[in-house]
């Protein structure tokens, strides 16, 4: 059985999902204080027997990359999934100019904002293809977890 675990992070949040196959994703990150060693150290864990690891970088604000750095020092980030974006800052940390490596770098998949036809509609196919990958909409995700796997998931529509 899949496994997703949320760690509630300063302001950020922090995910991973320890997928049936071979496969690790990491959600965002914000690792600082008492508890960057044991997040990281608990990941490792995690990836251990997985061939494929993954991080997902939902947008470049440094409450879900701080600690990029340290996280692909300790367990390196084979694969990066982006927003295509060209963000740059003023006063850029080492955890922002770590990002932008990984954007820029030859590890980052960029997922390019989806023109959607009113009769494809996501919210009528639950579906989006966004740079080659098939992207569940909160409505059919919420309807596979509740419906296939037995759970209750709330969210908005």
């Amino acid at each position: 059985m899949a496994m997703i675990r949320s760690f509630t992070v300063g302001n950020g949040d922090m995910f991973y999902i320890k997928h049936n196959t071979d496969n690790l994703t990491t959600i965002d990150c914000q690792l600082f204080g008492d508890h960057k060693e044991w997040l990281v150290d608990e990941f490792i864990q995690e990836s251990k027997n997985k061939g494929i690891t993954r991080f997902i970088s939902t947008h470049p604000d440094e409450d879900h990359l701080q600690g990029i750095e340290h996280l692909d020092e300790r367990m390196p980030i084979q694969n990066f999934y982006v927003v295509k974006n060209d963000a740059n800052k003023p006063d850029e940390s080492e955890s922002f100019k770590h990002y932008k490596k990984l954007r820029d770098g030859d590890k980052a998949f960029m997922f390019i904002k989806p023109t959607v036809s009113v009769t494809d509609s996501p919210m009528k196919t639950g579906k989006m293809k966004i740079s080659g990958f098939e992207i569940l909409t909160i409505t059919l995700a919420r309807s596979i977890f509740n419906n296939e796997a037995g759970g209750h998931l709330n969210c908005p529509s």
